[in-house]
């Protein structure tokens, strides 16, 4: 009885290796975003995604370790009682745009009144006064509460008629310009608070090993 025991928890811990023998190779021959999708047929009780580390963003020790991998490389964190893996598919740099808005809704004011206002704000700002200030006075969502901060956004992000002059516009810090956005009835007053950044960005397979 006891030589069939052990001989079960042998023939058990064997099966266990092997099995994380298999799925280690199977995340190893990972190495494109094509790749992830054949994985995940091929390993149907895993569970994960892909995830995007971005280093303005993202400051956690975990982040500053993926930043330091190399593509291809996958690293392990023992989350009881599975292990989870984050393995790097890609990494670049891409561009990155900062601004500071004034949004007025056309849905509540006429257009005379939005181009009154945005005079007023634009000859304010240009008398040196705080933009932060300015949108916590006149702007009409919540990003007055932010001092009109959008936050770093990247091409795709936004409404591309709100992004197109930021993008192709070369402006600098601390211009000031207008946006239309007629067919939403949004209108803003505009400052580039940072010019234009490449930012490094990481995407991850994060992929937690399938219980036995």
């Amino acid at each position: 009885m006891f030589k069939f025991l052990l001989s079960t928890l042998i023939f058990l811990s064997v099966s266990i290796v092997f099995a994380q023998d298999n799925f280690e190779k199977s995340l190893d021959s990972v190495q494109t975003l094509d790749d992830v999708t054949i994985f995940f047929e091929k390993n149907k009780k895993a569970k994960g995604k892909v995830i995007v580390f971005n280093k303005v963003k993202h400051h956690t020790r975990m982040a500053e370790a993926i930043f330091g991998m190399r593509v291809g490389a996958k690293k392990s964190f023992s989350d009881a009682p599975q292990k989870t893996y984050y393995k790097v598919i890609e990494k670049y740099k891409i561009p990155y745009y900062k601004v500071s808005v004034v949004f007025l809704d056309g849905n509540k004011k006429s257009i005379d009144e939005i181009n009154a206002i945005r005079k007023k704000v634009m000859a304010k700002y240009r008398e040196g006064y705080m933009f932060t200030d300015l949108a916590s006075q006149y702007s009409m969502d919540e990003t007055a509460k932010r001092g009109g901060d959008m936050g770093w956004f990247k091409e795709g992000d936004l409404h591309p008629e709100f992004e197109k002059p930021i993008v192709n516009g070369n402006y600098v810090a601390d211009d000031i310009f207008t946006i239309d956005i007629p067919e939403i009835k949004a209108y803003y007053v505009v400052v580039m608070t940072q010019e234009q950044q490449l930012i490094d960005e990481v995407k991850v397979l994060k992929v937690t090993e399938p219980r036995k």
